[in-house]
């Protein structure tokens, strides 16, 4: 590694971060295809979770008539479904990465080991610690905002959109779903790093400085209902029933891949599905930065951006100076 890298990382991608060219001026239209070719395409985990959001809705989701009704039958399909994804996508890849360790340190960003033990994890154990706050918790708000937004369809209290009406808004949902969950996401974020907030809720999450696929949804439950409460949006904006599978499975099932631990997946020499970002990686080991993602520049507008450099290591380490009272 060399001097103008940052130490103490096993694999650091290639800085400075650029934030999405959307929102640089002046614009520069081959940058802005290329940001959206890269985010949807080809192998991408939007559209995977696209692809899972259909097939949840086709085989596995009770029909909306059904859903007018609460019971529990349907519920606990729901609940089964979702527990059955989170432990397919953070279970798969923890076993991958670190219980087979498939790819050894290769694009690993922390080079430590997650921690077996530890008094500030509730269970004794990171791991451990993580599952029992995604699975419990986690998967209980996520299945608990399906069953309203579903209940709500049902009976008219959410407006409901179908393709049949409006093709063209239908696709660009899916591409606008996104975009709204990273400008949410920021500003919840912040919210949860006031000190009362942070000491009380979000510093459960925090645990994690060295984060596996099970951290992302490692949260408290209050944490939880902040968090999806993104989903909400659709009592203003008219979703169909895949929108909201695709919302919140988007939400949930992102949060493991982006905490992976490693930048991507490798097969054959090249890295063939990114997961985990290095700009929320930075946030997880220094707290006062990078609140948000690449997505929306939130960061960069109000001085929190950690691009990656010993530039601006520098500058947050001063930032976090202020937080701290001037302590190291």
């Amino acid at each position: 590694m060399s001097d103008a890298q940052l130490k103490g990382w096993n694999h650091t991608p290639n800085v400075p971060l650029q934030v999405s060219p959307f929102f640089s001026w002046p614009p520069r239209p081959m940058a802005m295809i290329k940001w959206f070719w890269n985010s949807w395409f080809f192998i991408t985990e939007r559209l995977i979770v696209v692809a899972i959001a259909c097939i949840s809705f086709y085989w596995f989701q009770p029909p909306l008539e059904e859903t007018r009704t609460l019971a529990f039958g349907w519920i606990a399909q729901m609940f089964i479904r979702n527990v059955a994804l989170m432990t397919l996508v953070a279970g798969g890849l923890h076993l991958y990465f670190y219980t087979f360790t498939k790819q050894g340190q290769d694009l690993k960003y922390d080079p430590r080991p997650l921690m077996k033990n530890g008094r500030q994890f509730t269970l004794g154990g990171q791991i451990r610690d993580n599952m029992f706050w995604t699975i419990a918790s986690g998967v209980t708000v996520w299945t608990f905002y399906e069953v309203l937004m579903f209940w709500s369809m049902a009976n008219g209290y959410a407006p409901m959109l179908t393709w049949a009406a409006h093709p063209i808004w239908f696709i660009a949902l899916f591409l606008l779903i996104p975009v709204w969950e990273s400008f949410y996401f920021y500003w919840i974020h912040r919210f949860l790093h006031i000190p009362f907030f942070y000491k009380h809720v979000h510093a459960l999450h925090h645990r994690n400085i060295n984060v596996g696929p099970w951290s992302g949804m490692a949260m408290h439950p209050v944490e939880h209902l902040i968090f999806l409460g993104s989903v909400l949006i659709h009592f203003v904006v008219a979703a169909h029933p895949v929108h909201i599978l695709f919302h919140l499975q988007y939400y949930a099932l992102t949060a493991a891949t982006t905490h992976t631990g490693f930048e991507g997946m490798v097969v054959k020499d090249k890295n063939r599905l990114k997961l985990g970002t290095f700009h929320h990686q930075m946030h997880h080991r220094y707290f006062e930065c990078n609140y948000g993602s690449l997505e929306l520049p939130w960061d960069k507008w109000f001085g929190s951006f950690h691009d990656g450099t010993v530039e601006s290591d520098a500058m947050i380490r001063e930032r976090r100076k202020k937080f701290t009272n001037g302590a190291k």
